[in-house]
């Protein structure tokens, strides 16, 4: 067979499966589609995606249905999307912790989020919140320092997972604050905050939208947030910057991906629709007054993201020297 018949076999192999593709998306969704959540129901990855669920259901036109996956910091969840069926109808709602931080963190368990994922688009984006419990005797950030270092060891800060964001918060502060506190890891958020409540556990940095009600209710106390600024819902928490913790900026973000090798189509189509939901003003509305802020992408846009991040975040681990088991 000559190299022409070669370039002429690709290039109609190639322009079958741009057909596939097209003819797929054309017919998609004929059925429900499972949006998997590796985290327990209840806390920000969960709200979001159930913010995004219902809307995008009257979008698509057929039911998107929340499967809450929790456990091994994300990997089970991040696990099942990855061997999925690549054809639209398992998605992933990622969560920067879980999908960048955990390959530099699990040695065989984490999933690739390059090779065994394929994006579609950013959802939201939020800074953390550094709360504390009330029977904790600080009401400032540097009060909790203070605190701190005079009873090392005897504080303790929850996380929904170890690598995941608020860990990694947890050991920033630590190291910035110059503080010896104990890292306590849940399997979600929703188990941590309980504790928070009932003392159980003593601080906790986490989204915003996982704590606000707690935080408007009075259960637990808000002393700084970890943007640029303040923000809205909580006018009188100042920023970490303002409570006198310089460099103490980060933050979480959240977005839906696909199994690897999903055709390009699909993907195309969820994004544009997550698009429509992401710019309704109700949906906007909601998410503001749980401290998020939306943010759409494409799935270019993402998968370049996400390479960044998995660079950025690898070397924030490895300078806090953090492995999990």
């Amino acid at each position: 067979m000559t190299r022409l018949h070669l370039m002429v076999l690709a290039v109609g192999a190639s322009m079958a499966l741009m057909m596939t593709g097209a003819r797929a998306a054309d017919s998609f969704p004929s059925r429900s589609i499972t949006l998997v959540v590796p985290s327990q129901p209840g806390g920000s990855i969960d709200f979001l995606a159930r913010l995004l669920s219902e809307p995008l259901s009257k979008s698509l036109g057929v039911p998107v249905v929340i499967d809450n996956k929790a456990g091994a910091s994300g990997n089970i969840g991040n696990a099942l999307v990855a061997r999925a069926r690549p054809d639209g109808y398992t998605l992933l709602f990622a969560y920067n912790g879980f999908l960048v931080a955990n390959p530099h963190l699990f040695k065989t368990a984490a999933t690739d989020p390059v090779n065994d994922l394929t994006p579609i688009s950013m959802v939201s984006r939020a800074p953390q919140v550094l709360v504390a419990s009330k029977q904790v005797p600080a009401n400032t950030v540097q009060e909790l320092i203070s605190y701190a270092r005079q009873h090392p060891g005897e504080l303790n800060y929850a996380s929904s997972g170890n690598g995941s964001v608020p860990h990694l918060a947890g050991e920033l502060f630590k190291k910035l604050a110059g503080v010896d506190i104990v890292h306590i890891p849940y399997k979600g958020a929703g188990g941590a905050v309980v504790d928070l409540i009932s003392n159980q556990v003593n601080i906790y940095l986490t989204s915003p939208a996982g704590v606000m009600g707690q935080i408007k209710a009075g259960q637990i106390k808000a002393l700084a947030v970890t943007g640029k600024n303040r923000l809205a819902t909580i006018p009188d928490v100042p920023t970490a910057q303002e409570a006198g913790l310089e460099n103490f900026e980060l933050d979480s973000w959240f977005a839906l991906y696909a199994p690897a090798n999903t055709p390009e189509a699909l993907r195309e189509r969820l994004s544009v629709e997550v698009g429509k939901v992401l710019q309704d003003p109700e949906i906007q509305k909601r998410a503001l007054a749980a401290g998020m802020a939306l943010e759409h992408s494409s799935p270019q846009e993402l998968g370049a993201y996400t390479k960044t991040q998995l660079v950025y975040w690898g070397e924030v681990i490895r300078d806090a020297g953090l492995t999990a088991q």
